[in-house]
Parts: C-alpha cells; sequence; structure tokens
C-alpha cells in the first residue's frame, strides 16, 4: 500500500510503498498522535523503516499502491 506522510516544516511529503495492512499502519499513526508512541514507525517493502517524530506529523494518506505498467501494449 502506498502512504504519505506529511511533515511539518519540511517541503515534501514522504511517500513509501508498505507491506503492512492499512489497518495496521493506521494503528501506528494513532498511537502515535494519541501520546503512546512518541514517534512513527513504518517499515517499506525493502525492509527500510521511516521514522518521524510524533509532534511533527501534518498528515498520513493511504491509498492503493500504483501498478507499474510493464510493455508497449494499448492501455
Amino acid at each position: 500500500m502506498e502512504v504519505k506522510i506529511g511533515v511539518q516544516h519540511a517541503p515534501r511529503e514522504i511517500t513509501l510503498e508498505s507491506g503492512q495492512s492499512a489497518e495496521e499502519v493506521e494503528r501506528l499513526v494513532a498511537e502515535a498522535l494519541g501520546g503512546k508512541a512518541q514517534v512513527l514507525t513504518l517499515e517499506d517493502n525493502h525492509g527500510r523503516k521511516v521514522l518521524v517524530p510524533s509532534d511533527r506529523l501534518a498528515y498520513v494518506e493511504l491509498g492503493e499502491p500504483t501498478a507499474r505498467k510493464v510493455g508497449f501494449g494499448a492501455a
């Protein structure tokens, strides 16, 4: 799933493809915003971790992954 994270005072958003479910990402974001966790930690499809301080979160957008188009066929 595609996850976009807006960070306060940062000009660009963080975008990653995560193998985590939408429910799991939503739970982690809720914990970070609710004060249960000081850092939002997400893992992408390549095993890299993204750490964002919870007090710097501007928004988190969850979406479906974009399918990669391969070949020269008509769409």
